[in-house]
């Protein structure tokens, strides 16, 4: 495995959002969202993506599934293979049935979770391994099973715990090179990233930890102006992206795209 393969990426799959984004699952209520901003926070996604350099496959909006924009948590893509995972939420498990078809049209491997819940949110692809974070979307049956996956594409993984309260592994961290990871203090002081440099991210602004790097870009939500400033000064080229209504549904910005590298597109 490459550097190339831990964040370069030519191909991305998205997903258009419901008018029904509005009823997406939330922790707690911080307001509801709006189909427009939703859109527009989107729409602006995919053109940050383009500019980085990926070609997007954009499926159509599922108004039976509220939260499908987020294309993440029901599939993991590698440029080895692709896998189709067994969403932890209840009102998501049929979410895989409607991504399956792309992924086997784009991927020459796709394989199936077998058993076990397991959410895209809870995975994070470093240099070093596949880490899988146990939380309450995704169990340990799933983990584990998740692992023999990755076994067959290739990929070494490990199994780790996300902090109580936290919904997704990535909600709080990101990767932002080989090397380096940007994490909340809660994830840090848990050890996971021990073999990692790691910016923490400023207190009051832990959503922002669910950052992405796309090629030479960093992408971060524009709310939080204090974790750009340090990216910024550390050499980091940052995108900074809308993501107040999405926030108001759990997510972030690794939730709205599937994103590998594809041999087949050159490079």
């Amino acid at each position: 495995m490459t550097s190339r393969s831990v964040y370069h990426f030519n191909s991305i799959i998205a997903r258009e959002p419901a008018r029904s984004v509005v009823d997406g699952l939330r922790a707690q209520y911080r307001g509801s969202p709006s189909y427009a901003g939703v859109k527009a926070e989107h729409d602006a996604y995919l053109a940050a993506m383009r500019a980085a350099g990926v070609e997007a496959t954009v499926l159509p909006a599922l108004e039976a599934f509220p939260d499908s924009i987020f294309v993440e948590d029901p599939a993991l893509v590698f440029t080895e293979g692709a896998v189709v995972l067994r969403p932890g939420a209840a009102t998501r498990v049929r979410e895989t049935e409607e991504i399956a078809p792309t992924l086997r049209d784009l991927f020459d491997t796709v394989l199936d979770l077998p058993t076990g819940y397991a959410d895209g949110g809870d995975v994070l692809t470093t240099q070093e391994s596949v880490m899988i974070g146990l939380s309450a979307r995704t169990d340990r049956a799933g983990a584990e099973a998740l692992q023999a996956c990755l076994d067959e594409l290739g990929r070494k993984s490990k199994i780790v715990e996300t902090p109580e309260g936290v919904l997704h592994f990535k909600t709080d961290c990101s990767l932002l090179d080989e090397e380096t990871v940007l994490s909340t203090n809660r994830l840090a002081r848990s050890g996971v990233f021990q073999n990692f440099r790691q910016m923490l991210i400023p207190e009051g602004e832990e959503a922002a930890a669910n950052a992405l790097r796309v090629n030479e870009v960093v992408m971060v939500g524009a709310d939080f102006p204090r974790t750009i400033e340090m990216l910024d000064k550390a050499g980091y080229k940052v995108v900074a992206l809308k993501t107040t209504e999405i926030g108001k549904i759990d997510a972030g910005l690794s939730c709205m795209s599937l994103r590998w590298f594809s041999r087949g597109k050159g490079g």
